[in-house]
């Protein structure tokens, strides 16, 4: 299997794994949450006026100094409808939503130490990455970049950030 064809290949797998577990047990139920709420020293953090859509996730958990951002993906801030123009506008529009999540938290792009990026086709990865290095252009945080075999909504892009303050 290509996949696996070396140890690197698995390495990178085990980590994005490890990593999505971890973000996982992390994040709480939106349903029993408000925005700001604190529980268990753990506040939900949700930009003003952001929509849900009645799905089940906080954008942002804050827990200590530390903000694990929800993946998302190039949606219209005010409909389920990804944005047109494939991955640069995805990208573009991912970003601004968890622009929205960092500032609603007092922190933005220099404070994110780690991200996630969940690529439908990476053959597409030189145009995301163009995108990318407009948000962190020095010092870029920690990244895995993983082709999956499909997103939500057909999406083309899915991003998750960890920062801290």
């Amino acid at each position: 299997m290509m996949l696996f064809k070396n140890r690197t290949n698995v390495a990178v797998l085990t980590t994005v794994a490890i990593l999505t577990v971890a973000i996982q047990a992390v994040v709480v139920s939106r349903s029993e949450e408000s925005a700001g709420q604190i529980r268990e020293g753990r506040r939900v953090i949700s930009p003003e006026n952001y929509p849900y859509f009645g799905l089940p996730y906080s954008p942002g958990i804050l827990t200590g100094d530390t903000l694990y951002i929800a993946g998302h993906l190039g949606r219209h801030p005010q409909s389920t409808e990804l944005v047109p123009g494939g991955i640069e506008a995805e990208t573009r529009q991912s970003l601004a939503n968890i622009r929205e999540v960092l500032l609603a938290a007092n922190m933005d792009f220099e404070n994110v130490v780690s991200v996630t990026a969940y690529i439908a086709d990476i053959r597409e990865f030189s145009t995301f990455n163009k995108v990318y290095r407009e948000y962190f252009p020095q010092d870029p945080p920690a990244r895995a970049t993983v082709q999956v075999a499909a997103l939500n909504a057909g999406a083309k892009i899915e991003l998750q950030m960890i920062a801290v303050r």
